[in-house]
C-alpha cells in the first residue's frame, strides 16, 4: 500500500513524499527511520503516479527478461565485493540500467531501502521480476552476511537456466516456422488453386482416383466452410486457453508435456535439471532443506513435479528422508533418489545435487542436439510426402486425360 506523508526534519524543514508499507503504522515507522517527524500521512492506493501512467502495469507486460536479471545480479555481486553500501549499489544501478521497467522497479527498491526495508523484503514486493527462489537466496545471504556470494550464485544459476531453456526453445523455432509456412501454403493451394483444377477434372468426365477425390473433397470443404473453420479454430483456442487457466487444465497440460513422445523426455530432463539446480544452489547457500523444498515447489514450472515436491516436503517435515520420499514416484529416476540417499548419508547433499544438475543439463543438451539432427530429415520426408500426394492427386488425372486424346 502506498502512503503520502507530510513531515518535518530535524531542522524543522517540511518534507513531503511517498512510502510503501503494509499498514499505516509501518508507513509511519518507515518515515520516522528517515529522521522525520510525521505531521500527516494518508493512503493513496487509488491514485496513479505520473510514473505509473507512463509505464503502465509492469506485472501485465513483464518485459523484463531473464538476461536483464542475470546482468543485474552480476553487477550487484561485483559492487558488494567492492564494499559499496546496499543503498548506494541500488542507486547506482537504477541510474545505469537500460530497461525502463527494471529502472522503475529499482527506484522503488531504493525508496524501500531508504525507508529501512531489507533488500529481500524490498525485492519481494516485485514478484513479477524477482521470484520466490531469488528472494529466498537474498534473504539467506542477508542472514549469513554473504550477500555478494548470494548474488554471484544467483547470476550463475540464472545464466545456466537461461542457456538450457533457450537452447531447447530455439531448437523448436525452425521446425515450427517451416511447418507453419507449409500449412499456410497448403491451405492456399486447397482454397485457391485446387478448386480451379478440380472443375477441369470434373468436366472431363473421367473416373478420378480415390486420392484425388479425397483432395477435391477436402478443398471443397475448406472453400465452403472457411468461415466456420476459422470460428471453430478461434473457439478451440479460447477454450484451451481458459481450460489451461484452471487447476484441472494445468494439471492435464503439464502431464501431457512430460508424457508426450520425444518432447516429453526432454521436458522431464529440463525439470529435473531445474529442481536439482535449485536445491543445490539453496542448500549450498545455507538454506534449510524444508525451506529449499518450499521454494522449489513454488518455482518449478510443472504441476506434476510441484505435487511430488510438496508431498516430499510434507514427509520430510514428518521426519522421513528426502530420498525415501521421492523414490516411490515413477517421474523421479531411481538414479536420482539413490544419489540423494548417498548425499544425505554423507552430508554432501548440496554437492550431489550439483552433480545431478550438471548431469541432467548434459542430458538436455544431448537430447536437443539429437532432436535437431533428426528434425531436418524428418521434416523433409513429411513435407515431401505432403507435396507429393497433392501433386499426384492433380497431375495423374491430367496425365490420364491427355493420354485419352
Amino acid at each position: 500500500m502506498l502512503f503520502k506523508y507530510v513531515a518535518v526534519d530535524k531542522a524543522r524543514v517540511q518534507r513531503e513524499g511517498t512510502v510503501e508499507a503494509a499498514t499505516i503504522d509501518a508507513a509511519i515507522d518507515a518515515v520516522q527511520r528517515r529522521g522525520y517527524t510525521v505531521t500527516s500521512i494518508d493512503p493513496i492506493d487509488e491514485q496513479k503516479s505520473l510514473q505509473d501512467l507512463l509505464h503502465f502495469d509492469l506485472a501485465f507486460f513483464k518485459s523484463i527478461s531473464n538476461k536483464d536479471i542475470v546482468i543485474l545480479s552480476r553487477q550487484i555481486s561485483t559492487l558488494f565485493q567492492a564494499h559499496v553500501s546496499p543503498l548506494r549499489i541500488f542507486r547506482l544501478l537504477s541510474a545505469e540500467v537500460g530497461n525502463v521497467q527494471l529502472q522503475v522497479v529499482m527506484n522503488k527498491i531504493v525508496d524501500d531501502l531508504q525507508g529501512g526495508s531489507s533488500i529481500s523484503r524490498a525485492m519481494a514486493a516485485h514478484p513479477h521480476v524477482f521470484s520466490s527462489f531469488y528472494v529466498n537466496m537474498v534473504r539467506a545471504g542477508e542472514e549469513s552476511g554473504s550477500l555478494e556470494k548470494s548474488f554471484a550464485y544467483l547470476a550463475d544459476y540464472l545464466d545456466r537456466s537461461y542457456e538450457i531453456i533457450a537452447k531447447a526453445r530455439n531448437a523448436l523455432v525452425y521446425p515450427a516456422f517451416v511447418i507453419g509456412i507449409f500449412v499456410l501454403v497448403m491451405g492456399l493451394m486447397l482454397t485457391l488453386v485446387i478448386p480451379k483444377i478440380a472443375q477441369i477434372l470434373t468436366d472431363s468426365g473421367q473416373e478420378l482416383p480415390i486420392y484425388t477425390k479425397i483432395v477435391i473433397g477436402l478443398s471443397n470443404f475448406m472453400v465452403d466452410y472457411i468461415g466456420l473453420i476459422f470460428i471453430a479454430l478461434a473457439a478451440a483456442g479460447v477454450g484451451i486457453w481458459r481450460f489451461a487457466k484452471t487447476d484441472v487444465g494445468r494439471h492435464s497440460i503439464d502431464e501431457f508435456k512430460i508424457r508426450a513422445p520425444v518432447l516429453g523426455n526432454l521436458q522431464r530432463k529440463l525439470l529435473l535439471a531445474r529442481i536439482c539446480d535449485n536445491l543445490s544452489t539453496m542448500l549450498g547457500n545455507g538454506v534449510s532443506m524444508v525451506q529449499a523444498l518450499e521454494v522449489t515447489a513454488d518455482v518449478v514450472d510443472n504441476m506434476i513435479y510441484k505435487e511430488i515436491i510438496e508431498s516430499a516436503l510434507y514427509e520430510v517435515k514428518g521426519g522421513r528422508s528426502f530420498a525415501d520420499s521421492i523414490s516411490e514416484y515413477p517421474e523421479i529416476p531411481s538414479v536420482l533418489s539413490q544419489m540423494v540417499r548417498v548425499g544425505e548419508e554423507t552430508g554432501s547433499l548440496s554437492e550431489i545435487m550439483n552433480t545431478l544438475a550438471n548431469f541432467y543439463r548434459r542430458e538436455v543438451n544431448q537430447a536437443v542436439d539429437t532432436m535437431i539432427d533428426l528434425i531436418e530429415p524428418a521434416m523433409i520426408v513429411l513435407l515431401g510426402l505432403g507435396v507429393g500426394v497433392l501433386l499426384a492427386s492433380v497431375l495423374m488425372p491430367i496425365y490420364n486425360m491427355t493420354n485419352a486424346f
